[in-house]
């Protein structure tokens, strides 16, 4: 709650903070903390219902109808009792009749009910219909007994009718006892501190917070716990906007060597290079980032795109345009194969001006180093001398870079590619090797929607890359049921022979490693893992009786490792089966595909005599390297990989995929892995083996993926597939989300609200000094585990 004191808002003791032992004693209190990590009136009154249902029709006795759930009014007409033979409890049974047909009760190991149900009361019985011996029966029926003073009719009627919350319960504590818990602490609960401020109240016609907590949980009609969910759903999204807000002001304070466009240096020298022109939306988000590098402050900037809009190109302006201001730039990317293809291509794009004191390299030039964990003491040494004299303007590499003997002469940018692969602590150690903290830009490796970057990355300005560069060709997408059709999976291998005698190349692409050693699985396996929960918890939402309300409504993921040989391993998995598996009809069984097999398989049989390599994160690094260079350079015809070429890998004369078992795969990184095809003139064909039936979830999301190249869509597909922890980055560590209600995805007015109110509000108060409530608020989220998603950006 608020006072003032001395003319200034103060915060006092809030009743929401008190102990559960206070409220419904210690015994209940740490069941409570063991089952549901509940410990304090606020958490008891944020744990929300789940859904909602109506005991049902009035009915009478001689209509019901067996697994109807019914409401009767009845009076008691015979109660017995007795234990159970041969081990420990009671059974109860009590006859209840309308005067007309009677009705058996069962009550187990309730022996006080006799107490109150005897012969004579009338009472409001609710419960499914079932059958035991030829008998109608309610088992552990719901009831309430009626007063001789009440109307009958008129209480039947309100008993009915009433919304019975259904919390979110274990075998230790069911929903019956939260409901207590919670009517108890309803009852206990006077004035409450509001953390929304009154004019945003006031603005968006929200509910205050006690009636919030009242209607929630306590609603007389649907539209009560409609109006306290948007509410409620405003105490999750304005911190966190509130959070990223504070955060925008503070990148703004701090100070930025400015890095101007420089005429004549090596930018312009580099463009004057490119074979082909920028596209339109290229040169606004470069102009937008020359406009950020020139400012006295840092920039931060999130730079999404397509598959193949060209962000490395833009990255790499970027990069130069701080060289030619005197500065340093390092671009971090997550895997060895991935820092050694951006190594490669940006040498490819400069030319003699990466290779500066060399004798065929421009003297106006720069050098680029390369700076991996696997690197020899030799190369390493001179690498680390360019990067801490500044004779290398740009330096790739993995997580390696952020090591303690790395330093810069003057670092100036850093671009991290796939952000969400990376702590905060990994890049706030790497922006702390400059003096002053560097520019900032992130890259995401695949479209995110937008309410996603307004929550996940909502401290950064946004740039959006939609147009793909000219001369690159269309992709043509199918499904290939092999289960179904086996012989449009012989065609499959037709197709990729058919390209390679026509002088092109093809990926094949397993979600597994193989050779027998255990490792853990990827997106692939947890994927498929996650999706067998989502029917379940359907089947538990319809099992509450008629008239229930799925109070959320919405289902609930991209795992990565770093960029050592074991972690690449972890992100493949691996199994060990052979190639006619794939056609088998058992394969919800089997394993899934390996690459180490099915590189095997096709050299000795469907693609013999073909130039066949293997890729995956176990090899030596270098081998992948060795592996990458003679595929870039047409010497293998076909790569047998794992996701391990998900992104950077570009090689414009592959034009075909095929991906074995693509139901293992996220609707994201199958469209990722898509773009590894069709990157140069000649079309590109991918092609989704599966055998997923075809009227089945994963048949859907490959149709998805085939049925459109838009990524922003099929991100969006992909994303609300997940559970939302998964999207905000929090289950990756096996923590819970603390976004009960909000939905990233679905709430894009009321973030975007949320993000207004919470830049208005900073900006008149950045401490929240007079908003004490909200300021609690915040400083509870930022201190808390369940704000660790917030460190992405």
């Amino acid at each position: 709650m608020v006072e003032t004191v001395r003319g200034r808002p103060t915060a006092v003791a809030d009743p929401l903070a008190e102990p559960l032992k206070d409220l419904v004693g210690g015994r209940t209190a740490k069941v409570l903390e063991r089952n549901l990590e509940l410990h304090t009136v606020g958490e008891l009154l944020r744990h929300y219902p789940r859904r909602y249902a109506k005991r049902g029709e009035l009915s009478d006795l001689a209509s019901l109808t067996l697994d109807d759930y019914v409401t009767v009014l009845a009076e008691v007409e015979k109660v017995t009792k007795r234990p159970f033979k041969g081990r420990r409890g009671s059974l109860t049974e009590v006859t209840v009749t309308d005067g007309t047909s009677s009705l058996a009760l069962t009550f187990f190991n309730q022996p006080w009910l006799d107490r109150d149900l005897r012969p004579g009361r009338v009472g409001l019985f609710s419960g499914r219909v079932t059958e035991f011996r030829g008998h109608r029966q309610l088992a552990q029926p719901e009831f309430e007994l009626l007063k001789d003073d009440q109307d009958a009719e008129a209480e039947a009627e309100r008993y009915a009718n009433e919304l019975i919350p259904f919390y979110p319960a274990t075998a230790g504590f069911s929903t019956r006892k939260i409901q207590a818990c919670v009517r108890l602490a309803l009852d206990s609960l006077k004035s409450v501190p509001d953390p929304l401020p009154q004019q945003v109240r006031d603005r968006h016609r929200l509910l205050g917070l006690r009636e919030a907590f009242e209607k929630v949980h306590r609603p007389e009609e649907r539209s009560d716990y409609q109006l306290a969910k948007i509410r409620l759903k405003w105490d999750e999204a304005l911190p966190l906007q509130v959070v990223l807000a504070q955060r925008r002001r503070a990148a703004l304070a701090l100070p930025a060597v400015p890095r101007p466009v420089r005429t004549g240096g090596l930018l312009d020298r580099f463009d004057e290079r490119l074979p082909f022109q920028l596209t339109a939306g290229q040169r606004e988000v470069c102009r937008q980032i020359e406009q950020d590098l020139a400012a006295t402050h840092p920039m931060h900037r999130l730079l999404q795109g397509e598959v193949g809009s060209g962000k490395t190109v833009v990255a790499l302006r970027a990069m130069l345009t701080v060289v030619d201001a005197g500065g340093q730039a390092v671009l971090l990317a997550p895997t060895e194969v991935l820092a050694q293809q951006h190594h490669r291509s940006i040498l490819d794009l400069l030319g003699p001006l990466a290779r500066a004191g060399q004798l065929d390299g421009d003297p106006d030039g720069t050098r680029v180093a390369l700076l991996t964990g696997s690197q020899g003491a030799k190369e390493r040494r001179a690498n680390l001398l360019d990067a801490a004299s500044g004779a290398a303007g740009i330096v790739v590499g993995t997580h390696a870079v952020i090591e303690d003997t790395v330093q810069f002469a003057d670092l100036g940018l850093v671009v991290v590619d796939e952000q969400h692969r990376f702590g905060v602590e990994q890049r706030d150690a790497l922006r702390a090797k400059a003096e002053k903290p560097p520019h900032l830009l992130v890259m995401t490796a695949t479209p995110i929607p937008r309410t996603v970057a307004m929550t996940v990355f909502g401290d950064l300005e946004t740039s959006v890359l939609a147009e793909l560069p000219r001369g690159r060709s269309p992709i043509s997408t199918f499904v290939v049921p092999a289960a179904d059709k086996p012989h449009y999976l012989a065609r499959t291998w037709d197709r990729i022979r058919e390209e390679v005698a026509a002088g092109h190349q093809a990926y094949v692409v397993c979600p597994r490693i193989g050779d027998g050693a255990e490792t853990g699985s990827d997106e692939a396996g947890g994927y498929e893992a996650q999706n067998d929960e989502q029917p379940k918890a359907r089947r538990r939402r319809n099992q509450a009786g008629p008239d229930a309300d799925d109070f959320d409504g919405d289902g609930a993921g991209d795992g990565h490792g770093d960029d050592d040989a074991d972690a690449e391993s972890a992100l493949e998995g691996q199994a060990q089966l052979s190639f006619d598996d794939l056609a088998s009809p058992a394969s919800a069984a089997r394993a899934p595909l390996s690459v180490v097999d099915m590189a095997r398989q096709l050299s000795e049989q469907q693609l013999a005599g073909l130039r066949i390599g293997v890729l995956h994160g176990r090899l030596a690094p270098e081998e992948k390297d060795s592996v990458m260079t003679a595929f870039a350079a047409g010497e293998v015809d076909v790569l047998v990989a794992t996701t391990v070429i998900e992104v950077g890998v570009n090689v414009p004369n592959a034009t075909v995929m095929a991906v074995l078992d693509a139901d293992r795969f996220g609707v994201s990184q199958l469209h990722q892995l898509r773009g590894r095809v069709g990157r140069g003139t000649a079309p590109g064909l991918c092609l989704l083996v599966t055998e997923a039936p075809a009227d089945s979830p994963a048949r859907e999301r490959l149709d998805a993926v085939a049925g459109t190249l838009d990524g922003f869509e099929l991100s969006r597909i992909d994303l609300e597939q997940r559970r939302e922890g998964d999207v905000l980055g929090a289950s990756q560590s096996g923590r819970r989300s603390s976004l009960k209600l909000l939905r990233v995805l679905h709430d894009e007015d009321l973030l975007r609200d949320a993000r207004e109110a919470a830049t208005e509000l900073v900006d008149r108060d950045p401490e929240l000094i007079g908003e004490p409530a909200l300021a609690a608020a915040v400083a509870a989220l930022v201190t808390s585990d369940r704000a660790t998603f917030l460190e992405k950006s």
